[in-house]
């Protein structure tokens, strides 16, 4: 899915503040997919349809999260404005290919 996303040559160590925050996100992400995993087979379907709706608020609100903090770091505060359009085009990149 992404496979034409650059890499970008710097890491985003600006998330290291927050990276308790987000790695506790994460983990419930994982906890979400191991109830869809268990209910698929033995629950009802409107449960586990419940629970898959759960999962995608949740994997919406972190992508939120993430690009929030991008706009912020690496648009907003570039220190040029090339580092702006760099920043910006990148973010563009992860849209297109989060909402295909």
């Amino acid at each position: 899915m992404l496979s034409s996303y650059r890499v970008p040559p710097y890491a985003m160590s600006h998330l290291a503040k927050d990276k308790a925050k987000l790695i506790a996100r994460v983990r419930r992400l994982k906890g979400q997919m191991e109830a869809i995993e268990t209910a698929i087979g033995t629950a009802p379907c409107a449960e586990i349809l419940n629970l898959v709706a759960s999962v995608r608020g949740a994997v919406n609100g972190l992508m939120a999260e993430l690009i929030e903090d991008h706009i912020r770091e690496h648009v907003l505060h570039a220190e040029n404005g090339s580092k702006r359009t760099e920043g910006a085009n990148e973010l563009i990149d992860v849209v297109k290919a989060y909402l295909k």
